[in-house]
């Protein structure tokens, strides 16, 4: 779940890095390094490291999306209300250690206020777009999300926008015209679908909104910087998040406890990978490069089109195949960009 964070999604939770010493090879199998670095004294860091981490938290986060497909009698917005308590109870520890307190800086407050709650609303979005409409269409549409970052950076925090920025946005959005086929461009009847097209249009708003959220976490985050603890921002997303899902769940009067063993057993699930797709993910973006880290993050579309013929029994049509081509060559090129840009201010800030 990408876009689990809110989004979708590299999340915004984990776009902040924590200090952390550099990775070696004692956490995983890797090659040895040659005899001229063990005389050194210094342990060298293992290669591909962070992608691995990355590869680990992609399947973890498309493992999520197909347990909550699989939920049978529990809505979307309950989903995210555990998912918030779980996300809490693991929080909770970590603020008493680190002593952040659960207000955070004055000057930080609204940022962090609007951050938890665009955060929270991207998963809630995120998870029911999961529930109606297919797996794959669900998470090619969140991944448009750095597209969308790049625009509200130029609109908000005045960061350069490109005429490729312009075109990869272009593509994003020919993508999820692709998915959503709406019948005033491709007819009356559309196949491959889950359930009826009202529900596929809705969960394609669903999606394409909380890919919007994600992007304006992350927005956010740049604006706060690295000033506000890691674990407080999540403290905010969890705490915002459950509240926004008892309003809904008032509302829409869906609150129960799930009555089937199997759903409890998914709920629980769904909080741990979903926890631990997060964990990793921070990991990589801590020992890797932000470029690759999110050309390699493409790899949730192809896990979600695995699983959703392996378990769902519902092959893509053609249409979101190449939807999926034109959201995920968007996003990549935005993240190569990106990369490249900062680069290349890193090395004339060395000169």
């Amino acid at each position: 779940m990408s876009h689990w964070t809110s989004g979708s999604q590299m999340s915004g939770v984990q776009q902040q890095e924590l200090p952390s010493p550099p990775m070696n090879c004692s956490s995983i199998p890797c090659l040895r390094q040659p005899h001229s670095s063990l005389a050194t004294g210094k342990k060298a860091a293992c290669p591909g490291l962070g992608l691995f981490y990355t590869l680990l938290s992609a399947f973890l986060f498309s493992v999520a999306s197909l347990f909550l497909k699989k939920i049978e009698d529990v809505h979307s917005v309950e989903v995210s209300a555990f998912r918030c308590i779980f996300q809490m109870s693991f929080v909770l520890p970590g603020l008493i250690y680190y002593e952040t307190g659960f207000l955070g800086p004055k000057g930080k407050r609204v940022f962090l206020f609007l951050r938890g709650f665009l955060g929270s609303s991207a998963m809630i979005l995120l998870y029911y777009a999961f529930q109606v409409m297919p797996l794959a269409d669900a998470t090619v549409i969140t991944f448009s999300s750095p597209v969308f970052t790049s625009l509200l950076a130029w609109i908000f925090l005045k960061e350069k926008y490109s005429l490729w920025d312009l075109l990869f946005t272009l593509f994003t959005i020919t993508g999820v015209v692709f998915i959503a086929r709406p019948p005033f461009l491709f007819g009356s009847i559309v196949t491959g679908i889950e359930g009826s097209y009202t529900n596929h249009l809705k969960g394609t708003i669903a999606a394409v909104t909380s890919a919007v959220s994600s992007a304006s976490t992350f927005v956010i985050l740049r604006k706060m910087g690295k000033s506000v603890h890691y674990f407080l921002s999540i403290w905010y997303y969890a705490v915002i998040g459950l509240i926004e899902c008892i309003i809904a769940l008032s509302i829409i009067d869906e609150w129960s406890l799930p009555h089937c063993g199997t759903d409890r057993l998914l709920l629980i699930l769904i909080g741990i990978l979903g926890l631990g797709g997060q964990i990793f993910l921070t990991k990589a973006l801590q020992i890797e490069k932000a470029g690759p880290v999110a050309i390699m993050k493409t790899m949730d579309v192809v896990f979600a089109f695995i699983l959703q013929i392996l378990f769902l029994n519902h092959i893509p049509s053609w249409w979101t195949v190449g939807g999926a081509l034109c959201v995920v060559a968007s996003s990549s090129g935005t993240a190569v960009r990106k990369w490249q840009q900062n680069s290349k201010k890193t090395k004339q800030n060395k000169v």
